[in-house]
Parts: structure tokens; C-alpha cells; sequence
């Protein structure tokens, strides 16, 4: 999964074929693991299906992202996960490679 992530950033909409939390790592990677319109989209995936674990997941990483260390740690609890990297992208690796 993280390879079609990968191969497909030239794209402008990511491929239907994966998850919908893929989507949204695919939305975060697409806007260079910073602030906008990408990234609005990839929280509002999450959002929309707050709750279930995956999506959460990538919640927690789309927060670090901002910067709101405090949301981003409530989501990571939700989740009963912690932080696999030291920053945004060792983040975004080892989440793409779990959700594969």
C-alpha cells in the first residue's frame, strides 16, 4: 500500500482501490506532511469515521502535523497507540506500512 501511495502522488485524486484511512495518508503525503487543502481533506476522512481505530490513527498523525501536540496525544490514547517516530514522517512510514 505505501508503494501505490507513493507511485500515485502525481495523481490529483488518490486510487479508489485503497482504504479509506490509506486515502487520507495519501492526502497527508500528497501535501508534503504540511498544513492545506491536503490536509484538510485527509482530517476530514478521518472525521467522518471517528471511532475506529485506523482512521483515528492517522487523526492523531494529521494533528501532530498541525502541531497540536495536546489533539494529536488524545487520538494516539483513543488508539492505545504512542508516537513510532521521531518526527512526522518516520510517523507517516510506519503507519503507511501497518495499514498494508
Amino acid at each position: 500500500m505505501k508503494s501505490l501511495i507513493l507511485s500515485s502522488q502525481s495523481e490529483t485524486t488518490p486510487p479508489m482501490e485503497l482504504s479509506d484511512p490509506a486515502q487520507a495518508l495519501w492526502w497527508l503525503k500528497k501535501g508534503n506532511l504540511k498544513l492545506g487543502d491536503e490536509w484538510e481533506a485527509a482530517h476530514m476522512i478521518c472525521q467522518a469515521h471517528e471511532g475506529t481505530k485506523f482512521y483515528d490513527w492517522v487523526h492523531a498523525l494529521a494533528h501532530w502535523i498541525e502541531g497540536d501536540m495536546g489533539n494529536a496525544a488524545y487520538w494516539y490514547r483513543r488508539v492505545g497507540e504512542k508516537m513510532h517516530g521521531d518526527d512526522v514522517a518516520a510517523e507517516w512510514d510506519y503507519l503507511a506500512e501497518t495499514l498494508a
